[in-house]
């Protein structure tokens, strides 16, 4: 359990649906409120008192089911972890909230930003580099577009800097890290 709760939790307010069989084999679909999600699981609040199976599927707004096992309960509060163990890149992708999928997008450009200038290039040269607009280049380290994987890996090929670095790595320091 120990991995679940160093796992980083994304606080949200979003609907989603748990269902589970009842134990006489018919699904029964409750809404409930996840209040936070991590790689490792979330944390719901039921919508109303209805009892929950010690296995179910959460069903998020995107239409992403992952299969849950409840790990504690209070109320109508519920911590549940993923059966799967974690979940991957592209599931924690769909679970994180505009917010938080702006917050990555702006911390992905000012790591890219940052490795341009360590490097020397202008936005034209890597935008000609990497067969993009000068204008795409300003909006992407701006956080305002999205960088398709093989331009990311292009990108790190070309500054030499790592994929991961560039993805996941530590903020610049000049960036709101809020």
């Amino acid at each position: 359990m120990s991995e679940h709760r160093a796992a980083v939790r994304h606080h949200t307010l979003r609907t989603a649906i748990v269902e589970f069989d009842n134990g006489t084999g018919k699904i029964i679909s409750a809404p409930c409120t996840i209040r936070d999600v991590s790689g490792t699981g979330a944390r719901l609040s039921l919508n109303s008192s209805l009892w929950v199976a010690e296995q179910f599927t959460l069903v998020f707004s995107s239409g992403l089911r992952k299969d849950c096992r409840v790990a504690w309960r209070k109320g109508r509060l519920i911590g549940s972890a993923f059966a799967d163990g974690y979940a991957g890149p592209d599931e924690q992708a769909v679970m994180m909230t505009a917010d938080e999928q702006s917050r990555h997008r702006l911390g992905i450009g000012a790591r890219v930003k940052a490795a341009r200038e360590t490097r020397g290039y202008t936005e034209a040269q890597l935008a000609e580099h990497i067969g993009a607009t000068p204008a795409f280049v300003s909006l992407a380290e701006n956080g305002e577009a999205d960088i398709p994987l093989y331009q990311l890996m292009h990108i790190a090929d070309l500054l030499m800097v790592s994929l991961d670095g560039l993805v996941t790595g530590p903020a610049p320091e000049d960036v709101d890290a809020a």
